[in-house]
């Protein structure tokens, strides 16, 4: 019998960050009617970063979250309605309070890889709700497996239901995927997942690669579509799956349809692996700082790669995206020093 995979698909959400979280209205309802045709089992919506976290800061979503979450839910029948949750961001009283009232299905409820602890609240919340919880450990390469489990459990003693591990900036090998997935496979009683990015172009390996090791659910996005060099591309990832034997439940042609009707929908379309992206891989550092870092380059008349790295030598995690303006203005009065000098 095939082994069943869980696929969950972030398109509508992390494909956000790949237009500066403008997605349409339109976009929304072709892209959902179009996963509900493939047979898709969660379909993931909102802002590049997640519930509550339109801002001047991460940047301003065209919809608002009600909006997304009431046109999505209104063209998702069979599929489920997911979304990505940060805490700080989102707030229970207000932004769960509302996501519930409004249909979502599955909470998957994020933080940074040693900072779970935070979590514990809304996952709570989420449960008692009656509600799916998951829980999602970002930028997981700057953890340790034994760290990843650490804080993983946690998750599990909350309540969370799945525990996924996100490859936010690209920078896995096969082998960092391997030992990490098998660790929480072995130590956990709830399933594990996998979301990669593709800046080394390794996302549909690692995929393989953490489902090899027992992992159940696995995310990828139509055409790749989403954060700096993009997400695992789905179309690709089902084919793969497909030829391997193993069963996600989507009929491949229709998702190939979606990936033709996402060429219309989104502009861009498809997420490449850019120089600054391999060098975001490398450097260890979040997948959607790559617009942000060209324009203060621009700005402050420095090499975009050298802010990559002197973020990577600062650990820089999503939402700390003034460290990108220090970084760069550091580098400015650096060189303007040598000049001197």
């Amino acid at each position: 019998m095939a082994k069943k995979i869980l696929i969950s698909d972030p398109t509508l959400r992390d494909g956000n960050h790949a237009v500066r979280h403008q997605l349409s209205r339109e976009a929304f309802i072709a892209y959902c009617q179009a996963a509900e045709a493939a047979r898709v089992p969660i379909v993931e919506v909102g802002h590049g970063n997640g519930l509550g976290a339109s801002s001047m800061l991460v940047g301003e979503c065209r919809l608002s979250d009600d909006e997304i979450l009431t046109v999505s839910r209104q063209h998702l029948h069979n599929s489920r309605l997911g979304i990505h949750v940060i805490p700080g961001f989102c707030t229970i009283k207000k932004d769960l309070v509302r996501a519930i009232e409004l249909g979502v299905d599955v909470f998957r409820i994020a933080s940074h890889c040693t900072e779970a602890d935070v979590t514990d609240r809304h996952i709570h919340y989420v449960r008692q709700a009656g509600k799916e919880a998951w829980g999602v450990l970002m930028m997981s390469h700057m953890a340790s497996p034994a760290q990843l489990l650490e804080e993983a459990r946690k998750m599990e003693s909350y309540g969370a239901e799945a525990i996924v591990i996100m490859d936010s900036a690209g920078a896995y090998f096969p082998d960092d995927v391997k030992e990490r997935i098998a660790t929480l496979v072995d130590g956990l009683n709830i399933p594990v997942g996998f979301h990669g990015h593709n800046n080394l172009g390794m996302a549909v390996i690692n995929s393989v690669t953490a489902v090899n090791e027992g992992a159940t659910i696995i995310d990828g996005t139509i055409r790749g579509f989403g954060a700096g060099a993009g997400n695992t591309q789905l179309e690709v990832l089902v084919a793969v799956f497909e030829r391997l034997g193993f069963d996600t439940g989507i009929d491949l042609y229709k998702i190939l349809d979606a990936a033709d009707i996402a060429e219309k929908e989104f502009n861009p379309v498809a997420p490449s692996i850019s120089p600054l992206s391999i060098v975001s891989g490398l450097a260890g550092v979040f997948s959607g700082f790559a617009k942000p870092v060209a324009r203060a380059a621009e700005d402050y008349k420095v090499d975009p790669r050298d802010i990559f790295f002197g973020l990577g030598k600062r650990n820089a995690v999503a939402g700390q995206e003034s460290l990108i303006i220090e970084v760069a203005r550091d580098l400015a009065e650096k060189n303007s020093a040598a000049q001197k000098g």
